[in-house]
């Protein structure tokens, strides 16, 4: 790929994962915000783009490339997007609740942000874990209807929901708001940045925070930049039979 400033962050994330870095490195959104070209969000966030070409261009080439996500069939990111991202936000988020409660019991009087982190993070993870029920029961299964249909020159039927836009308009609202809870968690915890002489809970804490947002970060990526557009696509297509 040729990338240049017009090129949207979400186009060059989709073709190459590992440059989810660069962007993330200059506070650049790359899951929610991935539809403006580089050249606007680097006006946004006061960056050079020559800076951002630079480092792109260190990464930019196939040697260096992880998954071709673009490249999937929508029933296999469907899968991998549950049993890597769903089972990751699963998993973590009890042990993240855990630190987040003991260090907000223990350093709050000191800390006041980590009373307010504890509070986000739980509402966060209460939130997630009705987004992605409602992605496993009701969205995924009609993507994987679509995909099998289109496989085999049927028409697929018309779900409850009317069209597949309804759930995945709700489903990026959801996406937002995520995203707006850990920036805001981000933001109280300097960047994750626990103080000097903190115990290991606290550390803790903030490096698993980081890494959850990460995982997130790449979560609603496959799901904004990829699975949603090819979903709302195949359907289109399908209707068109």
């Amino acid at each position: 790929m040729n990338i240049t400033e017009e090129n949207t962050i979400a186009e060059v994330v989709t073709y190459n994962i590992k440059t989810a870095d660069v962007f993330k490195k200059h506070g650049i959104d790359f899951c929610c915000g991935g539809g403006i070209s580089i050249k606007k969000a680097c006006e946004k966030h006061n960056v050079s783009y020559e800076k951002i070409e630079e480092e792109l261009s260190l990464i930019n080439n196939p040697a260096s490339k992880a998954y071709n996500y673009d490249s999937w069939k929508l029933d296999f990111l469907v899968d991998h997007i549950e049993n890597i991202h769903h089972t990751y936000v699963a998993e973590n988020t009890p042990l993240v609740l855990q630190y987040a409660a003991k260090v907000a019991k223990v350093h709050g009087h000191h800390y006041a942000e980590v009373i307010e982190i504890n509070k986000l993070f739980m509402a966060v993870a209460q939130e997630l874990a009705s987004h992605m029920k409602k992605e496993e029961l009701i969205l995924f299964p009609f993507i994987k209807q679509l995909v099998k249909a289109d496989r085999e020159g049927l028409k697929a039927n018309v779900p409850h929901f009317g069209t597949v836009n309804n759930p995945i308009a709700m489903m990026e609202d959801e996406h937002e708001n995520a995203g707006d809870i850990l920036k805001e968690i981000k933001k109280l915890s300097n960047n994750y940045t626990p103080p000097e002489g903190a115990c290991n809970t606290f550390r803790a804490l903030y490096a698993k925070l980081e890494e959850f947002e990460n995982d997130l970060h790449q979560h609603i990526h496959l799901e904004n930049n990829i699975l949603f557009p090819k979903a709302i696509s195949l359907e289109e297509k399908n209707n068109s039979f």
